[in-house]
């Protein structure tokens, strides 16, 4: 049993049914839903192909790009991706409300039961042990639950299970704007100095998605570089402080994608890691179906996977973030200026 139709949710679902796993999801929203427009790494291709979208994604006709321009405290430069006998790398501007569309039909295609919009109300317990939901369609007994309803966190909750703050609070904020940009192009552009970073990338013809990160306090108008554009719709605005799950696996459940962790979007790599964790998840409930691995190694396995990455991330931004504030980014300053920690 799955909780949350998005990029995790859909890759556990594909797997799980490719095992031979019965597998119900439950997603809360009707498709199409609005979501931030998404910069993918290359990266995520394999990962398509894994999952069996590679052809839709490519017929969406989501726009590619070589690299982007960064100026990071400093002047700007263009960081390419890099290339190998096949051509160049390409990155990928996906509209995350088609995206979406396409994994959560992939496991329509697979054979998972989506039942759509359902909510899972709470879980089912028997002693310790997740034995599956309690939802809008009534009570679903499973083996194993999957929490991929995001950075709302639905299991840890309703089950108890603590979160970890790894850094002050942070909001992020989001929003398009249209016409032609002031911007380099094609290719989306990152700055970031002493206040915080802001990052733009054209999501569709003559449409840019922007993204805005202020280390004290959140910033609602769109970046300077966009003042000759049209803001279309409002400005939204999203927790991304960074927190972890530490029980992310355990008695009949696994927690997978942003309900796991979540780290600022400057990690620039968000749906790449749902989709790991979503086929990891998974790939052990498999596993263990199979008998070929104890349910508890499993568990462990998932937590160290969730946790390195999360340790990764946060070591890798706090020195990112180090190089554009000269100061300590471990301690709050004067007047509460936001100081990140690993």
């Amino acid at each position: 049993m799955i909780a949350g139709g998005g990029p995790a949710g859909s890759a556990a679902a594909i797997w799980c049914a490719r095992h031979g796993l019965r597998t119900v999801l439950l997603e809360t929203q009707s498709f199409p839903r609005d979501r931030p427009g998404e910069s993918l790494h290359p990266g995520v291709e394999p990962l398509f192909r894994q999952l069996g979208v590679e052809r839709a994604e490519e017929a969406a006709g989501f726009p590619r790009y070589r690299g982007h321009w960064v100026s990071w405290g400093g002047p700007w430069r263009f960081e390419e991706f890099g290339s190998d006998s096949t051509g160049p790398w390409l990155g990928i501007q996906a509209w995350r409300a088609t995206l979406d569309s396409i994994l959560l039909e992939a496991a329509r295609g697979a054979g998972v039961e989506v039942l759509q919009p359902c909510r899972a109300l709470a879980p089912m317990r028997e002693g310790k042990r997740i034995v599956g939901v309690s939802s809008e369609a009534g009570e679903i007994r499973a083996r194993f639950t999957i929490d991929a309803t995001g950075s709302r966190h639905w299991l840890s909750r309703k089950a108890g299970l603590p979160t970890r703050r790894a850094s002050p609070r942070l909001i992020a904020t989001y929003g398009y704007c249209a016409g032609d940009p002031d911007v380099f192009g094609e290719e989306p552009v990152l700055e970031g100095n002493g206040t915080g970073w802001v990052w733009i990338a054209p999501v569709r013809p003559a449409l840019c998605a922007w993204t805005r990160l202020r280390f004290n306090h959140p910033d609602r108008h769109p970046p300077p570089s966009l003042r000759d554009m049209q803001p279309t719709g409002p400005t939204r605005g999203a927790d991304v402080t960074w927190r972890i799950v530490d029980a992310c696996a355990g008695d009949g459940y696994y927690v997978a994608g942003d309900a796991a962790s979540v780290i600022d979007p400057a990690s620039s790599h968000g749906v790449l890691k749902a989709l790991m964790s979503g086929i990891l998840a998974a790939d052990l409930i498999a596993r263990v179906h199979g008998g070929s691995l104890p349910e508890s190694a499993a568990g462990e396995a998932f937590r160290e996977w969730t946790a390195g990455w999360f340790r990764r991330d946060t070591k890798r931004l706090a020195e990112l973030y180090a190089q554009i504030d000269r100061t300590d980014l471990r301690r709050s300053g004067p007047g509460g200026r936001v100081r990140l920690r690993p």
